[in-house]
């Protein structure tokens, strides 16, 4: 689980251009959630070695005006709920609106951490400007330009101040979660797998105030499931289900080793899965496709295989990842795909030892060696793997900056064909030797 920053305030006072600058710092961009149509909403990023999650709220208001003010309001609402950290972006051209203070009004009344981050300080006049904030009653402001950057280091040192400690529990079984689009039947897969025998289950208290950990003991298998649908029944906000299922998905996905996706066989895989896929993948976690309520889908001896074909195809370039094709409701196949899912956990713990890894791939190596750049000649002479939560690899070669991504993709392919590593993000890494 790792600390949320949520940055909230009215259209047009530049949230996209600060969650960019957050974000873009990291290699590890999350990529857009909600498909084409909308700019990307949250990201990971570090500061001074901690690493958290940035939300910008804006990304989610409906365009309608008559809709507007209140979808601001309700993103506020969750904002408050989930994050850790408030960042209140205001402009200091415009100085204080009516909606600025509206949500100031939410703010006030949250527990939260709230820093008051004044945009568009470009110079010592608009500095003096910017103290009309401190009307808001809600503590400091911080002046910044999020487009030059000025000003947000000493906005995140005060921030990270705020950040709780993020204890790992020592609990070493495999942690699985079900994500998926709303109603593809993720409640009704942990209802099916738990059953009512709520004496072989015990929901252990998670870490976060909204995770249930659910230890699973029966049938050979022993896990932690990690659910955070339908927690706690939100009386005050309408929700606005989209903004919420990603801030749900998000804290699973961090929290868990195994991603089931869950997917719709009468949908098939659309963008809002592919996205929650890539999340998944950057974040190293173990993944299996789970296609549901393929009762429903007319079949002949081909469609699995087109099926699976059209999922991989979306995936690429990172296709190795297990297909169970199931229907819940009719109780098929959900023990393979637990088993499924626990095979994929050993993989992305596996270690393959140096002298094996050097004897399988040297040989291959050498038949198709890097090629040569500017008639440089690449020789790898040695691989490891190197200890890591997910399988990582260093190959040591004379010139690593000449290999390209189509050699690397190669290199993975290779690895995978002669280790199993279904389901387990790799990766690889080639250095100076």
């Amino acid at each position: 689980m790792s600390n949320i920053i949520a940055i909230v305030g009215r259209p047009n006072v530049g949230k996209s251009t600060l969650f960019n600058r957050l974000t873009e710092s990291r290699k590890a961009i999350v990529d857009d959630f909600s498909g084409v149509t909308r700019d990307r909403h949250y990201g990971s990023a570090e500061w001074t070695d901690k690493q958290f999650t940035v939300i910008d709220t804006g990304g989610y208001v409906a365009n309608s005006e008559d809709l507007f003010e209140a979808a601001i309001r309700e993103q506020v609402v969750i904002a408050i709920e989930e994050a850790t950290v408030l960042l209140f972006m205001v402009d200091v051209v415009t100085g204080i609106t009516d909606l600025d203070d509206e949500i100031a009004q939410l703010l006030r009344r949250s527990n939260k951490p709230v820093f008051i981050v004044v945009n568009k300080v470009d110079n010592t006049q608009l500095q003096n400007d910017a103290s009309v904030f401190y009307g808001f009653g809600l503590g400091e402001i911080y002046p910044i330009s999020s487009m030059t950057g000025s000003g947000t280091g000493d906005l995140l040192d005060d921030v990270i101040k705020h950040f709780e400690d993020i204890v790992e529990e020592e609990n070493t079984l495999p942690k699985l979660t079900i994500v998926g689009r709303p109603n593809v039947g993720k409640s009704s897969l942990i209802n099916a797998l738990i059953g009512k025998e709520r004496n072989i289950v015990t929901p252990i208290a998670g870490t976060t105030r909204d995770s249930i950990h659910i230890h699973y003991n029966q049938f050979g298998h022993e896990f932690m499931f990690i659910d955070t649908a339908g927690l706690r029944k939100k009386t005050k906000v309408k929700e606005n289900i989209e903004f919420y299922s990603v801030m749900r998905t998000i804290k699973a996905l961090e929290e868990a080793d195994v991603v089931i996706l869950m997917i719709d066989a009468m949908e098939g895989l659309e963008s809002q899965d592919v996205n929650i896929f890539h999340l998944a993948e950057k974040n190293k976690k173990g993944i299996v496709i789970l296609v549901n309520k393929w009762d429903l889908v007319e079949k002949d001896s081909k469609t699995t295989k087109i099926f699976e074909d059209q999922i991989r195809t979306k995936l690429q370039p990172f296709t190795d990842v297990p297909i169970v094709f199931t229907s819940v409701i009719n109780k098929q196949r959900i023990h393979q795909a637990i088993e499924t899912a626990l095979e994929v956990h050993k993989n992305r713990g596996k270690k393959v030892p140096t002298s094996k890894l050097n004897d399988v791939m040297l040989p291959i190596i050498e038949k198709y060696p890097p090629p040569a750049l500017k008639g440089k000649y690449i020789k790898i002479k040695y691989i490891t793997q190197i200890n890591g939560t997910s399988p990582m690899f260093a190959f040591f070669c004379n010139l690593p900056q000449y290999i390209k991504e189509p050699y690397k993709r190669f290199i993975e392919n290779k690895l995978r064909e002669n280790f199993d590593f279904s389901g387990s993000p790799i990766q690889i890494y080639f250095r100076q030797k």
